[in-house]
């Protein structure tokens, strides 16, 4: 009698750049055991991704409020879970409680660092060392693997890999009026974590305007929240930008950036986006460390100054003045470009 195949439940994380670059754990699972059944616990908003990842069975969503506790409603899903055969749980926030679920349903197996003192919520504890699992995406991918499994190198590590449908992204196109006659730039300002991580928005004003002479189009990409910065820029290119933050939803977006020729963005969900769709991409970094949560495709440029005072991670710069974002040029941008779009030079007319 042939033995089941593992059903591995993932508590994933709630951010955008993070859930995406939790697939590269799912793709590790699948290319190590084949039969392997991955489901991930997540907020209903990461559909959107996790519908575009083909190693994944199901999303179990969940609509916990973010810093509460929500013992019955964690309860209730366990139950539920309990019931499904799950042998083994990997919980990849820090927090005492994303293992509450797994300990909830009573899953055999539930591993995850200590973070927040789990003993006994978790009884695969791993000991995390920043030194060892530099990157955000190592310390995923080595949950799925024995505690005793050495770190990964980058060039170790399989990228996200978004799946879209060309169908549905020429329909979407159709829909907003974008044409496919010229080449696109999709500019993404925006950064959810916090102004720190912003290059400023006259700097992405000259990409634009360098872009637009030699007759590319541009899209400006992001939030409701991005629709202020996404205004100004296209004002100073006389309103010849296409203004899509907050009128378009994850889904599409995703599907957007796929057919994009050249991606700028800040360090912010979209990048990792753009990164997992292997798309041609220059990734800014201000308050954050590229080494940290770098883009994980063979297709970027990383713009960084590197200056004394980062990364310091904080939302807002501590010294107020900004000069990692500020004083990083976009003559030097549209240089890290011009570099990442040479490969592909004369394949869209």
């Amino acid at each position: 009698m042939s033995k089941a195949a593992n059903k591995v439940l993932i508590v994933g994380p709630s951010w955008v750049g993070d859930m995406v670059m939790a697939q590269s754990l799912c793709i590790d699972l699948k290319h190590r055991e084949p039969s392997v059944e991955i489901h991930i616990l997540a907020p209903a908003w990461t559909a959107a991704l996790i519908d575009r990842m083909p190693e994944v069975s199901s999303l179990i969503a969940v609509d916990f409020v973010h810093g509460e506790l929500g013992l019955s409603k964690r309860w209730k899903v366990a139950r539920q879970l309990a019931k499904q055969g799950f042998t083994q749980a990997i919980v990849l926030p820090n927090s005492i409680k994303a293992a509450l679920v797994p300990w909830f349903a009573g899953i055999a197996m539930r591993t995850g660092w200590l973070g927040e003192q789990r003993y006994g919520l978790l009884n695969d504890v791993r000991s995390l060392d920043n030194q060892r699992w530099p990157m955000t995406v190592q310390r995923f991918i080595a949950l799925g693997e024995s505690p005793d499994a050495l770190p990964r190198a980058r060039e170790q590590v399989p990228p996200p890999a978004l799946k879209t449908s060309a169908s549905m992204v020429s329909d979407l196109r159709l829909q907003l009026g974008l044409k496919d006659s010229a080449k696109i730039l999709a500019l993404c300002p925006g950064a959810e974590f916090g102004a720190s991580k912003q290059w400023p928005a006259e700097h992405y004003a000259k990409v634009a305007e360098h872009y637009l002479n030699l007759d590319w189009q541009v899209w400006l990409l992001g939030s409701a929240k991005d629709q202020e910065t996404c205004a100004y820029i296209n004002n100073v290119i006389d309103q010849q930008g296409h203004e899509l933050a907050g009128k378009t939803s994850l889904p599409e977006a995703v599907d957007l950036l796929s057919c994009a020729d050249l991606v700028v963005s800040n360090d912010s969900g979209l990048m990792h986006i753009a990164a997992a769709l292997s798309v041609p991409l220059v990734a800014v970094y201000g308050s954050t460390n590229p080494r940290h949560t770098p883009p994980l495709s063979h297709n970027h440029k990383i713009a960084w100054l590197n200056l004394e005072c980062s990364p310091c991670f904080k939302r807002e710069c501590p010294l107020e003045h900004l000069n990692c974002l500020r004083q990083l040029s976009a003559d030097s941008v549209i240089k890290e470009s011009q570099q990442v779009i040479a490969p592909h030079v004369g394949k869209r007319p």
